[in-house]
């Protein structure tokens, strides 16, 4: 138990940090705030500031976020009439906005808020210390502090330095940078892998492994054995063999068989196993793993992997719509637990080897171009580019309100099913 935890932390959180922080590189490069980077949900349990930006860890690993200035519908608003704290340098410029009743400044202003700008001119209008006959003006630091109710401290949002002032490439590359820092760990995470076991797995047709009552058991084929024709069709990889057993569940075929240099055939029928509402052949083997040790080989494996099991993955996207959609083709964070539950009692490089398959899941979903997602954010970069000026304001923020609800929803329903799934079933 505390084990597969421990690695669901390491596993979800690593793919939510490099996820976040190719947000937030590029939003720094960009020169667009970033006000806050967590990692977690929920209560913060640690944070710092550093060069603009809040780094927090909050209590629930169950994701993480990058807020950028001028992506918040509600950017530092007060309301009219409520009670703030301000802090001034000596020059009488405010450093420090306090907006929490959580948190008391010892050596704040009070003033009961008239008015304010945040964005532009960078000023507030209140009564202070409650006097009713004087409105004063207080001018505000472009980098100075505000405190938000639940305690966080954060850096204001002027207007030059919010995500909509960025160029429009700039900011599709922002939004690209989430999904593609995916990609790269998977990559990365591939190589690590072939260097863990050893080496590059080499595709084969030789069996490591028959299955106990399985359709080859029965038939008689035994491990080491070399299945090098199904049907007459030479297969020398792996894939090979699978594909062409894959095509006949519940059918006859002829199986060709090298064994210590003798060769013979078996007629054997696959067994029916449904994948994806979809019917598949399977006799019951597994690969003799092979490996090559050779450096370069091991440092292709991770780009080769990463581009097989994305082709994969988009297939299986896709079949979600030709095929019919099914809860079942999806997977939370509970489908993710289970999943990290049974690499973690296989070892390492089974963990290894989920995190960089989870990796490349989470930057291809993120590219569907399904509002509030990245991929819904670069559609509508494409969008202003072709029109050659932004949407209208309020039609993305209902736009974008719409994904997220659609969003939300489906999580709900996602995860209530793995939870039939995996502990009610």
């Amino acid at each position: 138990m505390i084990k597969t935890i421990i690695a669901f932390i390491i596993v979800f959180g690593t793919i939510v940090f490099v996820h976040e922080f190719g947000h937030y590189f590029f939003a720094k490069r960009a020169n667009v705030l970033v006000r806050e980077f967590s990692i977690g949900m929920g209560p913060k349990i640690f944070w710092t500031h550093k060069n603009g930006t809040t780094y927090t860890i909050r209590l629930l690993p169950i994701g993480g976020y990058v807020r950028m200035a001028g992506l918040e519908e509600d950017d530092d608003t007060f309301r009219k009439g409520m009670i703030i704290n301000l802090v001034l340098d000596k020059n009488g410029k405010v450093i420090k906005i306090n907006t929490s009743s959580k948190k008391g400044l010892v050596t704040g202003i009070p003033v009961q808020v008239s008015d304010w700008d945040l964005e532009r001119e960078l000023w507030i209008e209140g009564l202070e210390n409650g006097d009713e006959n004087l409105i004063k003006r207080y001018n505000v630091s472009h980098d100075a502090m505000i405190i938000e109710e639940d305690g966080t401290e954060v850096q204001i949002a002027p207007i030059d330095v919010q995500f909509q002032s960025a160029k429009l490439l700039n900011r599709l590359m922002i939004n690209f940078a989430g999904p593609m820092n995916n990609f790269i760990l998977a990559v990365v995470t591939f190589i690590i892998l072939a260097f863990v076991q050893g080496g590059a797995p080499v595709s084969n047709n030789q069996i490591g492994k028959v299955m106990p009552n399985s359709v080859a058991q029965k038939a008689g084929i035994q491990s080491n054995d070399k299945i090098i024709a199904i049907n007459n069709y030479k297969t020398k990889t792996w894939e090979d063999l699978s594909e062409q057993i894959s095509k006949y569940p519940g059918k006859k075929i002829t199986v060709k068989i090298k064994r210590d240099n003798k060769i013979f055939t078996k007629n054997l029928v696959p067994a029916t196993h449904k994948q994806n509402r979809e019917k598949t052949g399977v006799i019951g083997i597994q690969m003799q793993p092979k490996y090559d040790k050779h450096l370069g080989k091991m440092l292709i494996y991770g780009f080769t992997q990463t581009i097989a099991l994305s082709v994969a993955i988009i297939s299986a996207i896709a079949g979600m719509f030709t095929n019919g959609f099914s809860l079942n083709d999806l997977g939370g964070p509970v489908a993710m637990y289970s999943m990290t539950s049974e690499a973690a009692s296989y070892g390492a490089t089974q963990v290894i080897g989920l995190l960089a398959a989870l990796s490349i899941n989470l930057g291809i979903v993120n590219l569907l171009p399904i509002p509030a997602l990245d991929g819904g954010k670069i559609l509508l970069n494409i969008i202003e580019g072709i029109r050659k000026k932004p949407l209208d304001s309020e039609k993305e923020n209902w736009i974008t309100l719409i994904g997220v609800g659609f969003l939300l929803l489906l999580m709900i329903l996602v995860t209530w099913n793995d939870i039939q799934r995996y502990f009610l079933h």
